[in-house]
């Protein structure tokens, strides 16, 4: 009997133990007076160990007994006073902070008192000093959101020469084709950068959509290949018309693909490939370079005569004093905002920014592509070290396209005789698309590596994201990542 007793109480201490090694803390920031959500504010839980505040405001992270070296955690925010709270007052509670008024003149003590010109002087002359160049390694979370927009949608059924591309069937494809449609995908991993190269380690990710959608569109796109196969010459091309323009694309090929058994039978003994990979690297390394890139949109520090710059004041960043300085454009430029920067080295800790007008606009020929919106805030951290490195990045990229003009498709065989044109399908188009980005990034550690250990790391090419028709929080379970939204969580795809 008492050996029963002390199993059960030696169960019950491992259970115990259990529970203390992995607790979730979860809670939501906003501010004391308006009571309204402060989006992406810093949550620090332990030494050199924190998450971000979502869009709403939201966090949470997995707290293990080991890393449990601070009695509270401590929220901060640019614009409110540095918050402690005791972690047994945050669970599933709501924390209010105060807002603090930017502090004037006077606060800090200066040898000379710079203008805002000598300040900016100051910000170009140390850009490559400041921030990091070596081989570098970054464990992120990313977070993209994809919203797709179809606001018009009018396709004309003008001649078809084959009986099965008829008005009944484009209809149908105007049924099919999904009016709005929302994709989100999360990663979790190490990206490693050095010089131009970069290269990623993904831990865990997933993707968020409605597979309905893509069936439909397969079936589609099946139905479609069937009635060309049946109707079209293996030697025939198609010749693509839009108004005054032509393609020609090869039929044969596509058609004939099917008798290359041997290269098939080759391809299929290669290691599987997706484009996942490959995809989220160069999402990645647009992000990076869009504050430093030579093609990046964002040109405010490195154009300072496309701007006029005003000093509002100073506030603290990461407990480091910063100039916080307006801009806004002198002439053609397309930004204003705010900059955050370093009293002492002069770096640029934030950027605020948002065009006021867009960023491109096409219209030629009955085509139109608009880059309507692209605002946000980057933020740089030393991570303990002596250079700057991504630390966060939240980012809106809006894009109208558009095509209103006829199309026909031709199909012609140069080896008939007589006429060569055998059939012909000509519609008229009337598109109009909404398509808008969101990134959010948080990089929770950063830390230079030697080149060697750059070189010797090889990529998992076949790697894939989990596809998920529903929100499940217990599949980020024993990782801290970034809170999703409300539309996130709520997400649920037609089939289900």
């Amino acid at each position: 009997m008492q050996s029963i007793k002390l199993i059960v109480l030696f169960l019950l201490f491992n259970f115990l133990q259990f529970q203390l090694s992995a607790q979730t803390i979860s809670s939501k920031i906003i501010d004391s007076k308006t009571k309204e959500p402060i989006p992406y504010a810093t949550v620090q839980y332990g030494e050199n160990q924190g998450v971000i505040t979502n869009e709403e405001g939201r966090f949470s992270f997995e707290l293990s007994r080991s890393e449990h070296q601070l009695d509270s955690i401590y929220v901060s925010s640019m614009g409110y006073s540095k918050t402690g709270i005791p972690f047994q007052q945050v669970m599933d509670s709501v924390i209010a902070i105060t807002p603090r008024a930017i502090e004037l003149s006077g606060v800090y003590l200066f040898d000379k008192e710079l203008s805002v010109d000598d300040i900016m002087d100051k910000v170009e002359e140390r850009l490559p000093i400041n921030y990091n160049n070596a081989p570098i390694k970054q464990r992120f979370f990313l977070r993209q959101s994809s919203y797709n927009t179809m606001q018009k949608l009018d396709i004309e059924f003008k001649k078809s020469t084959i009986a099965e591309l008829n008005k009944k069937l484009i209809d149908s494809i105007i049924s099919i084709l999904p009016r709005s449609a929302a994709y989100y995908t999360e990663t979790l991993g190490d990206f490693y950068r050095a010089d131009e190269e970069n290269k990623l380690e993904v831990i865990k990710a997933a993707e968020l959509y409605d597979k309905s959608n893509e069936g439909s569109m397969e079936a589609l796109s099946e139905k479609m290949e069937a009635i060309f196969k049946a109707n079209v010459k293996p030697d025939s091309y198609l010749k693509i018309k839009s108004g005054i323009f032509g393609q020609k694309v090869q039929v044969d090929s596509i058609l004939e693909a099917e008798n290359d058994t041997e290269e098939i039978e080759e391809e299929l003994k290669k290691p599987e490939k997706n484009d996942f990979l490959g995809n989220r690297k160069y999402v990645l390394n647009e992000i990076h370079s869009q504050f430093f890139g030579k093609k990046s949109k964002l040109d405010v520090a490195k154009k300072l005569n496309r701007y006029d710059f005003e000093l509002l004041g100073y506030s603290e960043l990461e407990n480091q004093g910063v100039y916080v300085i307006g801009y806004e454009p002198s002439g053609r430029a397309d930004f204003k905002g705010k900059l955050f920067v370093n009293i002492e080295d002069f770096a640029i800790m934030r950027i605020d920014y948002e065009n006021i007008k867009p960023l491109k606009s096409i219209k030629l020929l009955g085509f139109s592509y608009k880059e309507q919106t692209y605002s946000g805030s980057t933020v740089f951290s030393k991570y303990g070290t002596d250079k700057y490195n991504l630390k966060f990045m939240a980012l809106t990229f809006g894009r109208k396209m558009g095509v209103d003009r006829p199309l026909k498709v031709i199909e012609k065989n140069k080896h008939v005789k007589g006429r060569r044109k055998q059939n012909e399908l000509s519609l008229a188009l009337d598109i109009v698309n909404y398509n808008t980005e969101k990134f959010e990034m948080v990089v929770f550690d950063s830390s230079t590596i030697p080149k060697s250990s750059f070189e010797g790391l090889s990529e998992d090419e076949t790697v894939k994201a989990t596809y998920l028709s529903s929100y499940k929080p217990e599949f980020w379970k024993g990782h801290n990542i970034m809170e999703p939204n409300r539309a996130i969580r709520e997400f649920t795809a037609g089939e289900e």
